[in-house]
């Protein structure tokens, strides 16, 4: 671990990103060039003083996990994630396509949609990232381990997992999505990889998935416009949307409701919610 490299290499990434690169307003009093060092450390989760002894040259080796927080954090490059390893004494972590480093430019569009629900996922369905608005409107995707990381593999064995989807043809069509994506990546990557430690599971474990594997569909896009049953503000009407990130193997799902119309309205009434939430959490 090369603690001077580091130290200087965290400080100048730092004070290369500016407030607005991440929606923050710059505010009449900032002296600091870039961003400040709390500000790094919230954006990757992690204590103040963790990353300011891991800036000053101090403190123990950070892991790969924390090394990947402070990464996005940071809006490395991948070019720039794999020094911040180097330098770690980590090694360079392996450029597997559909990783789960999170391209800039994604992240730059994601701090733009704080009032949107929206999150990026890596091409095994996997939630990578989400805005508060769709942490309130889907629950937390980052948090599960496993195979259930894969939304596939929750939509088809996890009870509970299609109560947001308010009619059977929305549920239908989700369904054959799943399938025809986790086709083309176990065609991709074969048996012996993740996708194919997902689909046994879900052959040995869903008929719904048995019959629609055996179809051997690939290519079924989403609808555009689906309809949801949220718990706390009722029935919206929302239009969804995809952006891929070929490099990365990325899509960004993005869900806008109408202006002016109720789902708009309910929509907003969500983010109240959500934020007091979180408010409470943190109290």
């Amino acid at each position: 671990m090369d603690y001077g490299e580091l130290s200087d290499f965290l400080r100048k990434r730092r004070e290369a990103l500016q407030p607005e690169d991440i929606g923050l307003p710059r505010g009449r009093r900032r002296r600091t060039p870039g961003l400040r060092r709390e500000e790094v450390a919230a954006l990757a989760v992690m204590s103040t003083d963790y990353y300011s002894r891991l800036e000053g040259g101090r403190g123990p080796q950070p892991s790969t996990e924390m090394l990947a927080a402070i990464a996005r954090a940071l809006r490395l490059t991948l070019d720039e994630r794999d020094h911040l390893y180097v330098l770690a004494g980590h090694g360079v972590p392996p450029r597997t396509s559909g990783g789960n480093h999170v391209n800039p430019g994604l992240l730059r569009i994601m701090d733009r949609l704080g009032d949107t629900p929206a999150q990026v996922m890596n091409r095994l369905g996997e939630t990578l990232l989400q805005t508060p608005l769709d942490i309130a409107f889907e629950g937390d995707l980052t948090n599960f381990e496993g195979l259930d990381r894969s939304a596939a593999h929750r939509w088809f064995l996890s009870e509970g997992s299609r109560d947001l989807y308010a009619e059977e043809e929305t549920r239908a069509n989700h369904s054959r999505v799943m399938v025809s994506g986790l086709r083309s990546v176990y065609a991709t990557d074969g048996d012996k990889s993740q996708a194919g430690s997902i689909v046994r599971a879900l052959l040995e474990g869903s008929e719904e998935f048995r019959r629609l594997w055996d179809v051997h569909e690939v290519g079924i896009r989403h609808v555009g416009v689906k309809r949801f049953l949220h718990p706390s503000v009722g029935e919206l009407e929302l239009h969804c949307q995809l952006l891929d990130d070929l490099e990365q193997q990325q899509t960004l799902l993005v869900f806008t409701a109408q202006p002016g119309s109720v789902s708009a309205e309910r929509l907003e009434l969500l983010s109240v919610l959500g934020s007091q939430r979180l408010l409470g959490a943190e109290n």
